[in-house]
């Protein structure tokens, strides 16, 4: 079992620029802590897969800076696809990162299945407490 803890791991100084990626991306991913799931999943992959997303946030980290016309530009490059799956992984699993605060995604968007509701959501997995 992966040590439990909410520190990043591997973004690093990229963090703040995966942050506004994924909150142009997803919009509400800034505020639940999306960053932390990403950063969670990247740790965990293999170093090549590490890599490009890496690469991705590097190569789309300027438009960002330049907001949502300007990342939009990018919206047929590998680096944004792979990016924005991620940023949706992160968001739509109802990820919300210790300290942050909801609602989650599900609430924002209604998914209130039986069976969703019951659901106990458990991080651990991703090393998040």
């Amino acid at each position: 079992m992966r040590p439990v803890a909410t520190e990043l791991k591997t973004l690093g100084g990229r963090a703040d620029a995966a942050e506004a990626i994924c909150e142009l991306l997803v919009p509400g991913s800034k505020r639940v802590g999306s960053v932390v799931y990403l950063d969670a999943l990247v740790t965990g992959m293999p170093a090549e897969v590490q890599g490009a997303v890496l690469a991705a946030i590097d190569a789309l980290a300027p438009a960002a800076a330049g907001g949502a016309e300007a990342l939009a530009e990018h919206e047929r490059t590998p680096e944004f696809g792979l990016l924005r799956a991620l940023a949706v992984e992160a968001y739509y699993s109802d990820f919300v990162a210790p300290g942050k605060y909801g609602p989650g995604a599900w609430a924002e968007i209604d998914f209130n299945s039986p069976l969703a509701t019951r659901l106990s959501k458990d991080w651990s997995y991703l090393g998040i407490a």
